[in-house]
């Protein structure tokens, strides 16, 4: 019977949370800034220069996580700062490439700044998983990228406002103001303890897993991780259209110069989705769990769902629908990249790591995501960002609704 948590255990867990969460907040700013800059004016090939730098950051990105599977499987604890400290000043150096470059070459740039900063939640979350506190932990620093994502942005704003920073320096400029943050928190990221014995008897070693570890999950458990994958890149393509396009669609809804918007929207999401995800650590029985988390999201895609065919039939104004389609997505978005698969591995007691399932899910996810937007484009649909977005959570949330409980019954028969 493992103990109640220790006072140095409750503190460990503070702690990392909050250092996971600023460094992964501080990280961010280098990935998501740019996207303020809508490059008015700006095509090639018939496809609009903001669309294109979005996909081909999108691309490198997708290329780092299908990489990944097996670079972030297989990483060891030893050195994984120093492996950090190269990959976010490579994504950094991209950005100055950018602004330095004409278009449409910063496409490359961008390609090389997203397949750097792709490996980093892989790498951050290895300080977190295999712990009793995970879920907690695992949800802080979460929801750091739905707050940093309107916070950066509203620091890009800013240096574009204030300081009249252009639109190709917008993404070097940020970086440069979290860049002191970012070391400090870096460093305090590897002065976290190691899991202690209680969690490893609660949540399994977690252990670098070699081809013949991959080979095996994927033999046992491959019917679930394939509806997990379909489930993921739903919620990724809404996730992550939403955010990339997320200036646009206030633009369209008239809060195009008020930067504030950005922070204060995504903030109120980010304590109600860290609340929620918090909770879930009060339950011990991993499978138990589980099973709880199916449910989470399945009410994420409802709300993110009616909360859209609502705004699309005139029932809710559209700052409400943009709160209500974010906090329904990253109720479902989020426990994916915390939560879902750390109680997967310690429910059926696998000898492996979080990383490894994470960018497996993350992989496809990103594919769909370029695929539609894409789609779009080249299509030639004369759709509005609001209209073609809440459009598109409807349609995908009805099909993640099913494939989420096809996923919960197909892990209840493997534990029972």
């Amino acid at each position: 019977m493992v103990a109640a948590f220790s006072t140095r255990q409750v503190v460990v867990a503070l702690y990392t949370a909050a250092v996971a969460f600023f460094t992964y907040a501080c990280i961010f700013a280098y990935r998501k800034a740019f996207t303020v800059a809508t490059f008015e004016g700006q095509s090639f090939w018939g496809i609009k220069y903001q669309t294109l730098l979005i996909l081909s950051q999108g691309l490198g990105y997708m290329a780092s996580k299908f990489y990944g599977i097996k670079f972030i499987s297989e990483l060891k604890r030893l050195g994984r700062w120093k492996t950090s400290a190269v990959l976010i000043g490579a994504a950094w150096l991209c950005l100055l490439l950018f602004a330095i470059v004409p278009a449409p070459w910063g496409m490359l740039c961008l390609f090389g700044n997203g397949f750097m900063l792709g490996f980093m939640w892989g790498i951050i979350f290895s300080y977190a998983e295999g712990r009793r506190a995970t879920d907690f932990i695992g949800a802080a620093m979460a929801v750091s990228f739905v707050f940093a994502g309107g916070f950066s942005r509203s620091v890009a704003v800013w240096l574009r406002d204030s300081w009249q920073v252009g639109e190709q320096w917008l993404g070097f400029a940020t970086g440069l103001v979290f860049a002191l943050p970012l070391v400090i928190f870096m460093y305090l990221l590897e002065r976290v303890p190691h899991p202690d014995a209680d969690d490893i008897m609660e949540r399994n070693v977690r252990l670098p897993m070699t081809r013949e570890d991959r080979q095996r999950f994927l033999r046992s458990f491959g019917g679930g991780v394939v509806a997990v994958v379909v489930t993921y890149l739903f919620l990724t393509i809404m996730r992550d259209l939403r955010d990339n396009f997320m200036a646009n669609m206030w633009n369209e809804l008239g809060y195009g110069q008020k930067p504030a918007i950005f922070t204060k929207t995504e903030t109120i999401t980010s304590v109600i989705v860290l609340a929620i995800m918090s909770l879930l650590v009060v339950i011990r029985k991993n499978i138990r769990a589980l099973q709880l988390i199916h449910w989470v999201i399945v009410a994420g895609f409802l709300i993110a769902g009616i909360s859209s065919a609502l705004f699309l039939t005139g029932f809710i104004p559209g700052v409400l629908w943009m709160q209500l389609a974010g906090l329904g997505l990253y109720m479902g978005y989020i426990p994916f990249n915390c939560i879902y698969f750390e109680r997967l591995i310690a429910a059926f007691k696998i000898a492996g790591n979080v990383g490894f399932l994470i960018y497996i899910a993350d992989a496809w996810g990103y594919l769909g995501s370029m695929s539609v937007m894409l789609v779009k484009e080249m299509a030639g649909l004369q759709l509005t960002w609001t209209q073609f977005y809440p459009t598109s959570v409807v349609i995908f949330s009805g099909i993640g609704v099913l494939t989420t409980i096809f996923s919960l019954i197909y892990f209840n028969r493997k534990a029972y």
